[in-house]
């Protein structure tokens, strides 16, 4: 039997022990992630017949799991007990590097000592309505792996199911190959995935928090297809920093103050000065394309305190593309300016396979760069998840060390 072993090391790639420190969530610390998130021993899972068991080198850190911690706007272990699952408790992480220790009975492809990185699409490979070909993220059963799913990569190690795991590209570091598939398979979603409306040579993406995880890595999509990136972000600072990942320009948002729900459209004198707010943000963006052009694709996220913006400045036929709602849910908008000039409002949601695939070999060949910001320790995860809430830190992706016992590791 292979002994449990610390933080900063593995065992013998495939010596599997029957236990495995991780940092757990519990119903009755649902709130603060710095005390949501506590140090735990808890068996290693088992797997089933289509399950990797990946040995977590290095996990990035997702907004995902700050709702995890707080307990909203879903319960994630009560869903889970509902649905017949026996555990009290949630290991989140939704991105992975690592190293394969075990495969399922039916896994083929995938062999032990292998390094790899996940996707987070999850679904239930017999779900009917995947069967009829119906994407896979759109089907009744499809998840956030590490946030509707148990066992994700916040510990020492965690389990996917064989579609979701990828070759891990050489040149990168183990905390730089964990930091961006999540938010850049949801980018790359977002912008290539809903036909009419994809990015091509020439168009305009606007791109909120562009310094964030998202919004690096929607960037770097965008100018890699030939398209022109704005990003609006909340320093000048993050604005060159955008800039240097190949945005055209920035609009800093805290130059204007009509955020949030806009005044009812019987208020008068708040419909004005709403959309005088609207037109002046819409202006700012024209003049870092240095035209009067309006933005064909909105790459949004924030929800509640943008979208009214997003779909009054978004061009005639084009596309406010969303994938979350990290200022909240309630997203009102004025619907003259969405159904007379015909604009889509698209959700999206995470991954299928084909996009994953297509993100991880731009990865693979260098086009994208992971932005890694702050690395954290195993028992720093929770003031990691902190700190994103709070929006501080550094741009770009965080990440957590886990089996790696330093950065700069795994660089082949």
């Amino acid at each position: 039997m292979v002994a449990l072993v610390d933080i900063g090391q593995l065992p013998p790639v495939g010596e599997v022990p029957d236990r495995m420190h991780a940092q757990v969530v519990r119903q009755d610390r649902f709130g603060d992630p710095r005390t949501a998130f506590q140090p735990e021993v808890v068996d290693v899972p088992d797997l089933g017949p289509d399950d990797v068991l990946i040995g977590v080198m290095a996990a990035g850190i997702n907004f995902n799991n700050v709702w995890a911690a707080r307990g909203v706007p879903i319960d994630v272990i009560a869903v889970r007990q509902k649905a017949g699952e026996p555990y009290d408790f949630h290991i989140g992480g939704s991105d992975t590097s690592g190293i394969v220790y075990a495969v399922g009975s039916a896994v083929e492809g995938i062999s032990v000592g292998d390094e790899v990185v996940t996707h987070p699409g999850w679904w239930d490979p017999t779900d009917p309505a995947i069967a009829a070909g119906k994407d896979p993220m759109i089907s009744p059963s499809a998840g956030i792996w590490g946030y509707n799913t148990n066992f994700g990569s916040f510990g020492q190690f965690c389990v996917a199911q064989s579609h979701q795991v990828m070759t891990k590209a050489p040149q990168l570091t183990w905390e730089e190959a964990a930091a961006p598939t999540l938010v850049g398979t949801t980018a790359y979603r977002m912008l290539f995935g809903w036909e009419g409306n994809t990015v091509g040579d020439g168009d305009v993406v606007l791109v909120w928090c562009g310094s964030g995880g998202l919004g690096t890595q929607a960037i770097q999509l965008t100018v890699a297809h030939g398209g022109r990136a704005v990003a609006v972000v909340s320093s000048d600072e993050r604005g060159e920093f955008c800039k240097q990942l190949g945005a055209v320009g920035y609009v800093n948002r805290k130059d204007f103050d009509h955020w949030g729900v806009p005044p009812h459209w019987t208020d008068q004198e708040g419909q004005r000065e709403w959309t005088a707010g609207c037109r002046a943000f819409g202006k700012a963006v024209w003049e870092q394309l240095g035209e009067r052009r309006n933005p064909d694709i909105v790459f949004e996220h924030p929800g509640e305190a943008t979208v009214p913006t997003s779909i009054f400045v978004c061009e005639p036929g084009g596309m406010v593309v969303i994938c979350a709602g990290t200022t909240g849910y309630t997203a009102v908008a004025d619907l003259r300016y969405h159904w007379t000039r015909q604009k889509r409002l698209q959700g999206s949601h995470g991954t299928n396979d084909e996009q994953a695939l297509a993100y991880n070999q731009l990865v693979i060949d260098g086009e994208i760069d992971p932005c890694v910001g702050d690395v954290f320790s195993f028992d720093d995860i929770g003031e990691a998840h902190y700190q994103m809430e709070s929006g501080v830190g550094a741009f770009g992706n965080r990440v957590a060390l886990i089996g790696a016992s330093e950065p700069g590791l795994g660089r082949n």
